[in-house]
């Protein structure tokens, strides 16, 4: 496939895209609304990065318990069932008197059935979608996640100032049951990929066997480090300045999304390679500026610069997906979109305490910084040419 017009001619895809769309607009509505309500409720910059991007952190939770699941439970019944738990879980969230300390709980709930969900999700895309088209359909799905964002983050903060946090999340709640409804009447009944009960014996054995290969190892921490520690300095657009972070975010949505236009539809593959380092880089450097406390304009171009770096998440799982078996594909990506969110809540955790202790701006800069090292750490790894991955290649497999 060449075109994104030809993906929504696959059986399945388009229910599974919708079903994937509904969940992010709820997921970032939902977000939003939680890091305005704490915010409101305790001054604390650290906490209210922790409501927006802490869940991820519980991922590893998820990553280490549930993880097998991905390829071994049908992919319609686990796609509706977690939806409808997100639904439940984010109602609850608006209870009138909830304790910040029972807010978080349940954000840890959630932040551990999120691991399995990413896994099951792009497991069934990589099974819809013929082989050599993932990077399109990914594509695809991260474009709509940064149309959603851009309306979600804009829309989301006049809905909130409307009608209140609390009310916002209940939208959300139910935005996640239309996700739900799409997923069990829109997606077909598919056997699991893998044989055998899902366990936390398999989930171990599949990590370790995910793990132990050098190329796959690299690709893992490029997909989770600078990525992790770029959100943590996304994390802080609220407190240092409340009245524009809605914007920071749609802009920071936009880049994303040109990024990932750019990457899937234009780049020829012997540039890809090449361009992961670069873009790895891009991600952190724009967001140095913000040492000197810049202006809105100068802040709201650095962030749009930046955010064109996240495509190279979307070339590094290209490259994943390479170097896996089918039969761990969901598992693969599971573990990748486990590890990335783990990353990015520990990166706000690390971006809001270093904030508390100084300025929004001074973590913002000194957080990019890291990022930026740990890139150079990686890159002999990354840019080592067709390494063994220690796997059958996949056009030798039967």
């Amino acid at each position: 496939m060449r075109t994104y017009q030809e993906l929504f001619r696959t059986p399945e895809f388009t229910p599974l895209f919708l079903a994937s769309a509904a969940q992010t607009t709820a997921q970032t509505v939902s977000g939003l609304a939680l890091g305005i309500l704490v915010f409101g409720q305790t001054g604390s910059p650290l906490l209210s990065s922790l409501a927006m991007f802490g869940p991820a952190l519980a991922q590893v939770v998820g990553a280490s318990t549930l993880l097998s699941g991905a390829d071994r439970l049908p992919p319609r019944a686990a796609t509706t069932g977690l939806a409808l738990l997100f639904a439940l879980g984010t109602a609850a969230q608006a209870a009138p008197g909830l304790p910040i300390w029972a807010l978080f709980l349940m954000l840890l709930c959630l932040g551990v059935l999120g691991s399995l969900n990413g896994g099951v999700r792009y497991g069934l895309l990589n099974e819809v979608l013929v082989h050599g088209s993932y990077l399109l359909g990914r594509s695809l799905f991260n474009l709509s996640t940064g149309v959603i964002q851009i309306c979600g983050f804009a829309v989301g903060g006049v809905l909130v100032a409307a009608f209140s946090p609390r009310g916002i999340l209940l939208l959300s709640a139910a935005v996640y049951l239309l996700a739900a409804l799409i997923s069990r009447f829109g997606l077909a009944r598919r056997p699991p990929r893998a044989v055998g009960r899902p366990s936390i014996a398999d989930t171990w054995r599949d990590n370790a066997r995910l793990w132990s290969a050098p190329p796959r190892r690299s690709v893992y921490l490029a997909l989770w480090v600078p990525n992790g520690l770029i959100v943590g300095v996304e994390s802080l657009y609220i407190p240092y300045t409340p009245r524009y972070a809605g914007l920071l975010f749609s802009v920071g949505a936009l880049g994303m999304l040109i990024g990932d236009i750019v990457a899937a539809r234009f780049l020829p593959a012997h540039l890809r390679e090449r361009l992961v380092v670069p873009l790895c880089l891009l991600l952190a450097a724009p967001y140095l500026v913000f040492a000197i406390t810049p202006a809105l304009p100068i802040a709201v171009a650095a962030v749009l610069l930046a955010t064109l770096g996240y495509s190279s998440s979307l070339l590094l799982q290209d490259r994943l997906m390479a170097l896996t078996p089918d039969e761990l594909s969901g598992h693969a990506l599971g573990l990748h979109t486990s590890g990335m969110l783990a990353l990015q809540g520990l990166g706000a955790a690390l971006a809001g305490t270093l904030a508390e202790a100084t300025t929004p701006a001074t973590s913002m800069a000194a957080i990019a910084a890291l990022s930026l090292t740990v890139t150079f750490a990686l890159t002999p790894g990354l840019r080592a040419r067709h390494p063994e991955s220690g796997e059958i290649p996949k056009t030798a497999q039967g």
